[in-house]
């Protein structure tokens, strides 16, 4: 099975024709204002509309009133909805797109709870499972994935691994836990001279690397 890819937090017309160049399945896009990875309506309106068939658009949410994350999506042209904050399950049938639910597995995280909280939103078209860190995601870090591997099975809907991705490490978290997709932001960020990422702005190289080391999985995978 080919594992589907999605960039998140894109903000540069070059960078999303480098993301699509590199093969990616879907780009996100935040409209999460505190974010540094943030874009306004003009700008994800400008971006999306440089996407080809079949690229996905996503938009990503933090607790936001569903009719105004309507308006947006009409507005900008997404495909989906990702909700990344504390949002209940019946906020989901309120919106007019495709939901990804993020569930974001902290300190005291258990393979029970998360089978849990998945079926919680059972109604979500798919569910992503990031690490808890302030800022609700894009930090960088990962969690303990021995949290999943028991109960992966058991997921009640497709789910999309994310928190901490590289091309360093997609390739061990494919073989261990087999995720629909995989959803990686500072992974192929751009770096400054410290080695630290530039929150939004995105590194072809690093792009590609990632997009390389998901195939190279996926055929290990079917050997």
């Amino acid at each position: 099975m080919r594992t589907r890819i999605k960039f998140c937090g894109l903000t540069r017309e070059a960078d999303v024709d480098a993301a699509v160049a590199a093969g990616a399945d879907a780009l996100g896009f935040v409209f999460y204002p505190p974010s540094p990875r943030s874009v306004d309506f003009e700008l994800a309106a400008r971006l999306i509309r440089r996407l080809p068939p079949f690229v996905s658009a996503v938009g990503l949410f933090v607790n936001e009133d569903p009719a105004d994350i309507c308006r947006v999506a009409n507005a900008v042209g997404l495909s989906h909805v990702q909700l990344h904050g504390d949002e209940p399950p019946e906020q989901l049938a309120e919106i007019n797109r495709p939901v990804l639910k993020a569930l974001r597995l902290g300190a005291g995280a258990s393979p029970e709870g998360l089978v849990s909280s998945a079926q919680r939103f059972a109604q979500a078209s798919g569910l992503l499972l990031d690490a808890d860190s302030p800022g609700f995601g894009g930090a960088g870090h990962t969690f303990d994935w021995g949290l999943v591997a028991p109960v992966a099975s058991a997921m009640p809907r497709p789910w999309v691994l994310s928190g901490g991705l590289s091309a360093e490490n997609v390739g061990r978290a494919i073989a261990l836990l087999q995720p629909s997709a995989v959803d990686v932001s500072s992974g192929i960020e751009a770096l400054d001279g410290a080695g630290r990422p530039r929150k939004g702005l995105k590194d072809p190289a690093r792009m590609l690397a990632f997009v390389q080391a998901v195939r190279q999985a996926d055929e290990r995978d079917c050997e």
